[in-house]
């Protein structure tokens, strides 16, 4: 008898042993295996030179470690313009395949995103995510089903058009800043930079942590009109041209805002387990009243040159295999589609988009799986770019201020701003390089090669006739809707007119 109570025993203590390996080692795997957090910060018109770890003259220490941290992202493309690039982003599509391609969603245009392309939020909700939007749309409002909270953002908080008063939150006399559907009366007087990462924080802090989740923090920085508080324009006292040094004090005031946000990923446990991004929308404005800097890259925004297109960023995470280095290999804004959803465990169904998955390539510094990029076909203007390999062409209309323009606090240290000597025709192609290497290639596009090379041009305009045939015809940006005019919304810019 007490040898069958031992045996009862023993069988019952093993049995629990088994009922405790099977519920606590499989959900430890799990909790390894569980999906990030995505935290995608977008900049509004920031230059290549108007950032901390491009040029030590601008105090960004936060995004300056983060990127040196991460990976640094050499050969980064976006478009030319505002609602371009941020249409690209979220469908993964390139921008003259919606219509998107001339340029940004005007105040009183009746247009948007097409409403029958499932977007990233969407997507990354079906995967399970909450979907957080903060800052500027600017991919249509005319009608609910263009808005972000019909596109896939559980919550959205912020503008709809592409500037805005940065302390009144005003865009010409009318109020556009919106708690969802709601216009927030509340905040004049509240800096934008300061306003937008308090609410990241906030739902950072009001997340349910059991959940992963996605923010798409769209800053206003540091699209004009260049306005900034004391304390940062005060910190760049020997900047003498006064434009750039407001703007140089809103970067630093951006970096403060990221700083801000990831604090709250840390308090809330949350920062082990997300991946940040962070990218420019497209090159500075170089010209008052901006006054960015694109330093040494020719050009700036609303033109092909590298300049407009090639932005600055970075991404930041445990889930990359290797960080601290300088990715060198293409990727697009487009590619973030694919990418992210990627890393988030779903599939890519979507067979016609533009967007390659470029994870394992950043993730592990290899070699990238986009070899081709389309900068843009604006057919309605007869302009279009397009890189292969190291080889890219224009056909483009003659720009004025094309331009290598160091930026004024450098006060001739880097060189005296030298202008392109364009060619009548339009016609350029350029042979780049990833890194700024003295070499034989020509990454700051000063030697045109199509005089010479006429095989490689005839190659690279058969290559881009190809593309014209998915040419969408592009919004019609002249017509303004009276129906929009916010006097018809109580001096709101509304959804609901179109």
């Amino acid at each position: 008898m007490q040898l069958l109570r031992h045996f009862v025993i023993l069988s019952l203590f093993t049995f629990g042993c088994l009922l405790w390996y099977v519920n606590v080692f499989p959900k430890k795997r799990t909790n390894q295996m569980k999906k990030p957090n995505i935290v995608f910060i977008l900049a509004d018109d920031l230059g290549w030179a108007d950032i901390g770890y491009n040029n030590p003259n601008i105090i960004t220490p936060t995004i300056d470690e983060l990127a040196r941290g991460g990976v640094i992202l050499n050969q980064s493309y976006v478009t030319q313009s505002c609602s371009p690039s941020r249409a690209a982003l979220m469908s993964g599509y390139y921008p003259y395949r919606l219509g998107f391609q001339t340029g940004g969603v005007r105040r009183q245009m009746p247009t948007g995103l097409p409403s029958d392309i499932p977007i990233l939020p969407r997507k990354l909700r079906n995967l399970g995510y909450s979907t957080y939007m903060v800052g500027k749309w600017h991919l249509g409002y005319c009608k609910s089903a263009y808005t972000p909270n019909e596109r896939g953002f559980d919550k959205f908080y912020g503008y709809y058009l592409a500037s805005e008063d940065y302390y009144t939150h005003m865009a010409g006399n009318w109020l556009d800043l919106h708690d969802n559907f709601d216009p927030v009366w509340g905040e004049d007087g509240t800096y934008s930079t300061y306003l937008f990462s308090n609410k990241a924080v906030e739902f950072i802090d009001h997340h349910d942590k059991a959940k992963p989740f996605f923010m798409y923090l769209a800053y206003q920085s540091i699209h004009e009109p260049l306005q900034v508080p004391d304390k940062y324009f005060d910190m760049y006292p020997s900047v003498k041209n006064e434009m750039r040094r407001t703007l140089m004090g809103m970067a630093t005031a951006l970096d403060d805002g990221i700083k801000q946000v990831v604090s709250a990923l840390k308090r809330n446990g949350l920062w082990e387990n997300t991946l940040l991004v962070f990218s420019s929308d497209n090159g500075a404005p170089t010209l008052p009243p901006h006054q960015g800097s694109n330093w040494p890259l020719l050009g700036q925004k609303h033109q092909l040159f590298e300049g407009g297109t090639r932005a600055v960023g970075f991404i930041h995470g445990n889930m990359l295999q290797k960080t601290g280095y300088t990715y060198n290999g293409m990727i697009h804004i487009v590619d973030w589609y694919p990418t992210l959803l990627s890393v988030a465990g779903g599939k890519i169904r979507d067979q016609e988009i533009d967007g390659v998955d470029v994870w394992k390539a950043l993730s592990t510094n290899s070699l990238s799986p986009r070899n081709e990029i389309v900068y843009n076909i604006i057919s309605e203007q007869g302009e279009a770019a397009i890189r292969i390999g190291n080889f890219k062409f224009m056909n483009v209309l003659p720009y004025t201020d094309v331009c290598w323009d160091p930026p004024p606090e450098a006060e001739g240290k880097w060189g005296n701003k030298t202008c392109l000597k364009q060619n009548e025709n339009g016609v350029y192609l350029f042979n780049l390089k990833g890194d700024f290497i003295p070499s034989t290639d020509d990454p700051l596009e000063h030697k045109n090669l199509a005089d010479i090379m006429p095989n490689k041009v005839r190659e690279l305009t058969r290559r881009l006739e190809e593309k014209y045939e998915k040419v969408v015809p592009a919004f019609d940006r002249s017509y303004h809707d009276p129906e929009a005019n916010p006097n018809n919304f109580g001096g709101v810019w509304s959804t609901g007119w179109c």
